[in-house]
């Protein structure tokens, strides 16, 4: 999945006989999961026509701020576009353009709109060889890099002059590799390695049945997909369940038992810099397991249960600098319960539900957790759904790294 999925982007057309890459990289925005919002100068539509990009874009292009051949029409807020965007890139961005960025010559629906940006500005510079090393446009890379702003840079090759040279606005393929690059570099969690549980265990009776609870792993795939998306490599450890995953940088184990989970994570452990045991683990599994079925003949059934290996107790034992996160579902004395197990467990953090509070659970689309940590700091949060659950976990192991 790339960096960009569900980025929201404006995208600032100027006009250069580059505009007319942009149709293909409108198409890229579109396939790499990202929403895109067009802005063109009046001039760009010389080289690339609105009905173009709309139509790729899934979205009306705005070029002027408002319809002059409507009298009705609504003005195009350059404001609320500014705000709408995560991100914004100007490419091409003629010379003519990066000065009035520069100067803040707003003459036109594009500048308009960035001047109102908070979100990251990329430009990609798009003109000929010798307007691409003149002194002016060397100032304007200066200043606009000195406001914050990203420079794409340009690529050698022919030019619409004939020349050859620098100047060549950056292919759309290496514009789209730029900013992800950009992007990922920048990730909260990146070069972080991470190991998570989720899901129940199944511990058998027989070839048939077994052992289980109501966990649907939900939970912890969020937390993986939100570590995921932070810039963290993931490694998901999951009992059965009806969630996949679709990040790259999740590598998903599949196992069933709490010895196959138990197993998995001590192969992985001494290599992760966090774990989070978000897994319902079976305390207790059948001391003998029946080879047939079991067939129904009494009127009672007795089944001898041993002791599962306590995965999470394992992991505190042999912690060195790993940042271990643990979860407690409690139906009664809840604090106190999760206190013990801190202290019990080597925890750093532990995630505490509440089956006392409605809508935290299994299987449920929401959670309600109180966090604490170590130091018995208790922080009690609101009702959420579990991706937001999820963020707030990842942000308390960014807090940790950034501490």
């Amino acid at each position: 999945m790339s960096v960009l999925s569900g980025k929201k982007i404006i995208l600032g057309i100027s006009g250069g006989i580059a505009a007319y890459k942009t149709a293909a990289l409108v198409r890229l925005f579109i396939k790499a999961g990202a929403h895109v919002q067009v802005i063109m100068t009046p001039a760009s539509k010389d080289f690339v026509t609105p009905l173009t990009l709309s139509t790729l874009s899934k979205n009306p292009v705005h070029s002027t701020f408002y319809n002059e051949d409507d009298e009705n029409a609504q003005w195009n807020n350059h404001v609320e576009l500014a705000l709408w965007a995560d991100m914004m890139i100007i490419a091409p961005a003629t010379a003519n353009t990066l000065s009035k960025m520069v100067n803040g010559n707003c003459d036109n629906l594009l500048i308009a709109t960035y001047l109102s940006a908070k979100c990251a500005v990329y430009f990609a510079p798009a003109m000929d060889l010798d307007m691409y090393k003149h002194p002016s446009t060397i100032a304007s890379f200066s200043a606009l890099k000195q406001f914050g702003n990203v420079i794409i840079p340009a690529e050698s090759g022919e030019l619409a002059s004939g020349l050859s040279g620098e100047g060549r606005m950056a292919e759309p393929e290496n514009i789209i590799a730029f900013l992800e690059a950009d992007l990922s570099s920048k990730l909260p969690l990146k070069g972080k390695k991470i190991l998570i549980t989720a899901g129940p265990t199944y511990e058998a009776i027989d070839p048939v049945r077994f052992i289980g609870n109501h966990s649907s792993g939900k939970m912890g795939f969020d937390i993986a997909n939100c570590a995921a998306k932070f810039g963290a490599e993931v490694i998901l450890i999951s009992g059965p369940s009806h969630y996949g995953v679709t990040n790259d940088a999740i590598k998903l184990v599949k196992v069933v038992s709490a010895q196959e989970m138990y197993d998995a994570c001590h192969h992985y452990y001494n290599d992760v810099d966090v774990a989070i045991a978000a897994a319902a683990v079976a305390d207790y599994r059948p001391k003998t397991v029946a080879v047939q079925k079991i067939k129904k003949s009494d009127e009672s059934f007795i089944l001898e249960l041993e002791k599962t290996n306590d995965i999470l107790a394992s992991l505190g034992k042999i912690k060195k600098n790993q940042f271990l996160i643990g979860f407690a579902l409690e139906t009664e004395n809840e604090i106190e319960n999760a206190k013990l197990k801190i202290q019990k467990k080597n925890l750093d953090l532990i995630v505490l539900n509440s089956l006392q509070d409605e809508g935290a659970g299994f299987a449920k689309p929401t959670n309600k957790i109180t966090f604490i940590d170590k130091n018995f700091n208790i922080e009690p949060m609101e009702l959420k759904a579990k991706e937001e659950v999820a963020t707030d976990i990842l942000n308390k192991i960014i807090n940790h790294y950034d501490a």
